[in-house]
């Protein structure tokens, strides 16, 4: 069995990349309502900071920030998957594996985490997640995608609106 190496730091801030099984899949744009939801509800429960988050058709970045006593970002993504698979009927053909676990094959059962070391690295990841949309052709703009914690950044003063990234953010790939 493989053994995943997680960094887990009590408060720490993370970058994740969480994926559909199926990437044709339109799923998480389809039903953002479920999505925020259930994200919702775990963050009511077991709160964290939303840095940054982009959802894309058939995968999540988000940065988050965890409270200074807890390191468990495993259990809020495992809770965010489940309440939100919860909505669907069992994909077909699942392996023997995946019925054991109860699960219903809408989500790749790994995760992508990266550490935020410093405020450079912070900044280059929020890029990343902002400019998201454009690098995979869903829009021409950042502004033009709806799902993305950009709006909030340019609300705040953060960002201006015709902020488009830049070419060191379109070449990264992150957990992709």
């Amino acid at each position: 069995m493989a053994r995943y190496r997680r960094n887990f730091i009590a408060g720490g801030t993370f970058f994740f990349t969480v994926k559909l099984a199926n990437p044709k899949s339109r799923l998480l744009v389809e039903h953002i309502d479920l999505l925020r939801a259930a994200y919702a509800d775990v963050q009511k429960q077991y709160p964290f900071e939303t840095v940054a988050v982009c959802v894309l058709p058939n995968h999540i970045h988000a940065i988050w920030t965890l409270p200074p006593d807890d390191a468990d970002y495993s259990l809020r993504w495992r809770l965010i998957k489940t309440k939100f698979s919860a909505h669907f009927p069992r994909a077909e053909n699942l392996s023997a594996s995946k019925q054991r676990r109860n699960e219903r094959g809408i989500w790749q059962r790994r995760f992508y985490e990266h550490t935020v070391r410093d405020e450079t690295d912070l900044q280059r990841c929020a890029d990343y997640i902002h400019f998201n949309p454009v690098k995979h052709g869903l829009c021409d703009n950042v502004r033009d995608w709806a799902f993305s914690s950009f709006h909030r950044y340019v609300r705040d003063g953060r960002l201006p609106l015709d902020w488009g990234g830049t070419k060191e953010t379109a070449v990264m790939s992150f957990g992709e």
